[in-house]
Parts: structure tokens; sequence; C-alpha cells
């Protein structure tokens, strides 16, 4: 097939994007492929798309790596050749238009928050992933939560605050404090005291104008796979240093990963089934990740839905599907293969 794989854009997850969509290329082209790496916001300039992928180059190695920090987006802003305001960069929809399917390989805001979706949708192009409606309701933290609790999935109290709205709502501390549809964990604070909450909610605003406060759960911290309404074995994260913070998540060896994780077969069911359950609330019905905190009481929350989650050598997804004999180059090709399917039910 000819495949575009779709990376980059401006979310602060902009570099787990291009690290992603580089794994992904590679893969798909050692499965026989034609493929394009295209970054979303820059595009590529020239005539004669049709022929692109007949003469494909390799992947750079200039995204092959992730910094400690988010990236400068207003220096990837000044960037772009043709200094356009449209999201889409140059040849962009045109490329994909002559693609079999578009992987979704973004991660963060307009990649997973529907709206490239239902772009698609609008010019026929087809893509990996769920649909817009259940990215948009997963990309909004108090809004999946809301549909998560209604679909008696456990998830931790909370509320949500807008930037310059009077906040009635007090939090309990401790607490944490993040961004309403940010990932990477950026933007996210753990807080203790007032003077530490008015200073985290000034670091979320930075990001986003809404934001939500949760409980802070002491305890152990696990993440799923759901695939095709299957979950995958469930993994435990454990930092060496700190918490699951952004370079803890993407540098190596600053987390002890575990798969499957140490856990009875009682606790390994019901959170499987939790996942289940909550891609069905939402709606993710080809595949997504779920994350989960557990007390030392043995109860479970979910703490959010990841609907395009990342496919770095540290990501997740990849080492679950590894734990039952699913190598990289295969779940590639079987994240297509259902995405191929939904769509066709989905006409």
């Amino acid at each position: 097939m000819n495949i575009v794989v779709l990376a980059g854009g401006l979310s602060p997850e902009r570099d787990v994007s291009l690290v992603t969509g580089s794994n992904v290329c590679r893969a798909l082209r050692k499965n026989g492929h034609q493929v394009i790496l295209m970054d979303v916001f820059m595009g590529r300039e020239g005539e004669d798309v049709a022929h692109w992928f007949e003469k494909s180059e390799e992947v750079s190695a200039a995204v092959t790596a992730i910094a400690e920090t988010a990236p400068d987006l207003e220096a990837v802003k000044a960037s772009r050749a043709d200094q356009s305001d449209c999201f889409f960069g140059p040849n962009v929809i045109a490329l994909c238009q002559t693609a079999d399917i578009v992987f979704m390989a973004l991660h963060g805001e307009n990649g997973e928050n529907g709206k490239i979706q239902a772009a698609f949708d609008l010019f026929g192009i087809r893509y990996t992933g769920s649909d817009y409606l259940s990215s948009a309701i997963a990309m909004n933290k108090n809004l999946a939560k809301k549909v998560l609790a209604a679909g008696g999935v456990p998830v931790p109290r909370g509320f949500a605050v807008k930037k310059g709205a009077q906040n009635v709502e007090q939090p309990a501390f401790p607490c944490v404090v993040k961004p309403c549809c940010g990932g990477s964990s950026i933007g996210v604070s753990i807080v203790n005291d007032r003077k530490e909450y008015e200073a985290a909610l000034e670091e979320a605003f930075k990001w986003e104008d809404e934001i939500v406060v949760e409980q802070y759960i002491q305890g152990r911290e696990f993440s799923i796979c759901v695939i095709d309404g299957k979950a995958l074995p469930v993994i435990e994260i454990a930092p060496i240093n700190g918490w699951y913070d952004y370079k803890n998540k993407y540098q190596a060896g600053s987390t002890i990963e575990t798969c499957p994780a140490e856990l009875s077969e009682a606790e390994t069911v019901r959170m499987q089934h939790y996942a289940e359950q909550a891609a069905s609330a939402i709606g993710l019905d080809t595949y997504s990740r779920m994350d989960f905190l557990m007390d030392e009481d043995g109860k479970m929350y979910c703490l959010e839905a990841n609907t395009l989650p990342g496919m770095t050598p540290t990501s997740l997804i990849p080492q679950e599907a590894a734990a039952i004999g699913i190598g990289y180059e295969q779940l590639c090709e079987q994240l297509i293969s259902i995405s191929l399917e939904k769509r066709e039910k989905r006409a």
C-alpha cells in the first residue's frame, strides 16, 4: 500500500510524534509498503504529488531522539517556509488523498482532539485510529471523566477550572493540577499547599485555558492498551526518580516498566475489564491506551484515555504487544488492518 505517516504538528508533544512517526515509517517499509513520513505542519514543497511514493526517501536521523523538555513551538512556526497560518502544510492534504491510508502518528492537540479526523472524513481520507467524536471526547479530560464515570469506570474526584473564571470549588491537598487537553504530563503539577496550588494553576494555564484539578492518589501506576475491544497485558510504570513526568516518559532508563505487571489474577482481570469498559464508553473502537492508578487498598482509578498512543522506543503499547508475541512491525500492520475494517463498517 501507499501510506502517509503523519507526524509533527504544533502540539507540545511534537518531538514525541516525530519519533513515533519515524519508527512507524521504518516498520511499514520493512513490511513492504511505500511510505512517506510527513510533518503535518511543515508539509512539503513541490509538484507531481502522485509520484512521490515512487521515490520516497529514507527517514531522517534527526527525529530519533526526544529532548528532556517540550519543543519551542514559536521557533517551529517561524521555520515554516511559506509562513502560512494554515495548520496543514503545503501538499499535506493532496498527498494524503493519494494514499491508501494515513497512519496517524500525531500526539496532543490537533492530532488527538478529533479536528484532523473530522477534516479527513470530509476529504474522504482513510486514517488509523478512532473517529473524530470519540477522539474529541477522550482529549478533554473533564468531559472524558464524566463519560467514564457514567459508564461505570472509577475515576478520581476533581473539578475543572477555566482561565479568568471565579474558582468556587477548592481542592483538598495534596492534589494534581493539569491541563484539560494536554498530554505527556506537560504542565502537570503535584501540589501540597495553597502556595504550590497557585503556582501550579499559573503553570497549567500557560498551556491551556481550561485545567483539571484532581485528588492525589498515592499508589502504583499502570497502563493498558485496548485493541479492537480487547485489552493487552497490563504494564506497570515505576519511575526511578520522581513521578512519571515528560522526562521520565521519554528518556531511556528513567523508568522501570514491568509487563505483565505483578498483580494478582483477579486484579489483572479487573483492570483489563475497566480498560475495555473505558474504551467502549468513549467509543474508541480501534486502539487506545488507558492509564490507571491503584492505591494501597487496591482501589483502581482510570486517569485518562489516549487515542493515539506513542510508538517510540520507550512507549508502552509496543511493550504490551511484545508480551504476547506481537512484534513492532506486526503491531503496525495490525493497527492499519483494524482501522480499515472499522472505517468500512462506519461508511
